[in-house]
């Protein structure tokens, strides 16, 4: 089992934007395409109170190349993400992990 860091970073007041595209539209379509996150987290005391970190969990990096292919097709994400910005682009930039699990990790 993998699990890939994903780290959001938003243009300054637009992580609620982010947020509820997460809620409303990416994990649902995610969903259709067998993508499995494994947790979601903002800042409460740290550095960035505009930053989105969450975990996604694959079988390997096969699986991740499959379906993170298909989920960036899609043609429902494609309009929902250009209609979300409209206004303007919610992420910043981006920055991801592929983390494999120690032995002694209690997740696996």
């Amino acid at each position: 089992m993998l699990y890939e860091l994903r780290v959001y970073h938003c243009v300054p007041g637009r992580l609620p934007d982010l947020l509820k595209r997460f809620d409303t539209i990416t994990t649902r379509i995610w969903q259709r395409h067998g993508i499995e996150q494994a947790g979601f987290w903002t800042v409460a005391i740290g550095d960035s109170n505009q930053t989105l970190y969450y975990f996604l969990k694959w079988e390997s990096l096969a699986d991740r190349e499959k379906k993170w292919a298909a989920f960036q097709a899609d043609p429902e994400w494609i309009s929902a993400r250009a209609e979300t910005e409209k206004n303007g682009a919610i992420v910043a930039r981006v920055e991801n992990q592929i983390l494999q699990p120690t032995s002694f990790s209690s997740v696996k």
